[in-house]
């Protein structure tokens, strides 16, 4: 018998959502639709949507599928005649992630630029891998049911310095 579901299988990075949003808003929402249904058919003791920061006020499409997303879940809370609770979980950018622009930047970094930013106002809150595993943890663990996690992220930080930082950092200077 399955007791915990983390529901981690989506598209969550921004560009891949902004060049194909209808398969983006397709995967993110129907994915948690189904999972959802299987969870009560099942007799899931508990299924943890794991979200994003980006949710908070989305500005771009996979900010808003991942908040829709969320919604479906508080619907499947509030709505349920089954034992299963469902949560969602909210965190920032994980640091040396596959969807962190740590790597990304990095990368350009190392091919001698340059560094894309989608725009100079942009802010991330950013946490170590060990930050995000306890927050899914310790949130499958106190969920009633119907609640949204969120980690305290102390202040978010603009994606501009990050990269100013780990240019100089690499020992090279910014071109004006």
């Amino acid at each position: 018998n399955v007791n915990l579901i983390f529901h981690a299988a989506a598209y969550k990075h921004v560009g891949v959502v902004e060049i194909n949003p209808l398969e983006g808003l397709r995967n993110n929402l129907l994915t948690t639709r189904s999972i959802c249904r299987a969870a009560i058919k099942n007799n899931v003791k508990k299924m943890i949507l794991i979200s994003s920061d980006k949710a908070v006020r989305p500005t771009n499409i996979m900010g808003g599928s991942k908040f829709l997303s969320e919604l479906i879940v508080k619907e499947f809370s509030k709505n349920n005649q089954s034992s299963t609770k469902f949560a969602s979980v909210r965190f920032g950018n994980v640091i040396d992630s596959s969807g962190s622009v740590i790597p990304i930047f990095r990368e350009q970094i190392k091919n001698g630029g340059p560094i894309t930013i989608t725009h100079p106002e942009m802010e991330r809150f950013f946490m170590t891998i060990s930050e995000a595993v306890e927050l899914v943890l310790q949130s499958s663990v106190l969920t009633n049911g119907g609640e949204t996690f969120i980690l305290n992220m102390g202040k978010p930080l603009k994606i501009i310095d990050i990269a100013k930082k780990m240019i100089y950092l690499s020992g090279l200077k910014i071109k004006d």
